[in-house]
């Protein structure tokens, strides 16, 4: 009768065959940095809930890219600082406004590096929420308008990838549409599909000086409790157009991020 032959486990292994079969690897060029760029010249100042990092001017902010690109990372995501707010977050879609100035910089000396916009008003508005209010709420549909100008600017100013954050319905079928009207067929969107209401913001907020100033965002961000409406939205936005799928925060929620991956 045949006999197994039971070995003992071998614990040790050189490194070069636990990198050979190791079933998930993180490198830097998985990473995509986030950049808080603000309007003005001479600018470094730092975040304190952020240790490290800084809100950057565009003459300040090559520096910091080149540093990314030596260490091999593929990707840098912008968030703009305007000067001056207002109630519709005008210069969020200004020509020559802060992130069209800072997109236009980074690929004009680091034209392989991939440059994502944060699609997005809270940090263009004066009352710090995601779109044009109405009230005590924000206007889902008169929001996609000027979303999808946003995302048509920054398409001209060289961006490769819009990430519109703002969990607006239909924002990504608006932005898709707009994109490709103007013939911009081939830049992605990369959705935050489901972006949870939470306090794990808060760091994000100070950087981008995007904090709300009256009530909170729990009317259009997602309900932590709700695990079969993220999969819902996450799959209207497949059907709008999107090309990536991001959950947020991400850590919190690997629960989804497996659920949607399967």
């Amino acid at each position: 009768m045949f006999k197994p032959i039971i070995r003992p486990r071998r614990m040790r292994q050189s490194s070069a065959i636990r990198d050979m079969v190791r079933e998930t690897i993180v490198s830097p060029k998985d990473f995509i940095l986030p950049l808080f760029v603000a309007e003005g010249t001479a600018i470094q100042k730092p975040i304190t809930s952020m240790p490290g990092h800084f809100q950057l001017s565009p003459d300040k902010l090559l520096t910091e890219v080149e540093e990314a690109v030596k260490l091999g990372i593929p990707a840098v995501i912008l968030f703009g600082i305007p000067k001056s707010k207002d109630a519709v977050g005008t210069s969020a879609y200004d020509e020559n406004g802060i992130m069209n100035v800072a997109i236009k910089t980074i690929k004009d000396k680091f034209p392989d590096l991939s440059v994502i916009s944060d699609e997005c008003f809270c940090e263009y508005t004066d009352h710090g929420h995601c779109g044009i209010m109405n009230g005590d709420s924000v206007d889902n549909d008169a929001t996609l308008e000027i979303l999808a100008r946003q995302a048509v600017t920054h398409a001209k100013a060289g961006v490769d990838i819009v990430a519109p954050s703002g969990m607006m319905d239909g924002m990504v079928g608006s932005i898709r549409h707009a994109l490709d009207e103007t013939g911009f067929t081939n830049v992605p969107v990369m959705s935050y599909a489901v972006k949870y209401a939470s306090a794990f913001y808060g760091p994000f907020r100070e950087a981008a000086e995007s904090t709300p100033q009256f009530g909170d965002r729990k009317s259009y961000q997602m309900d932590p409790a709700n695990k079969r409406e993220a999969l819902k939205e996450a799959s209207l936005d497949v059907e709008e157009g999107a090309d990536i799928l991001m959950v947020k925060p991400a850590l919190a929620y690997l629960d989804i991020i497996q659920d949607l991956r399967q």
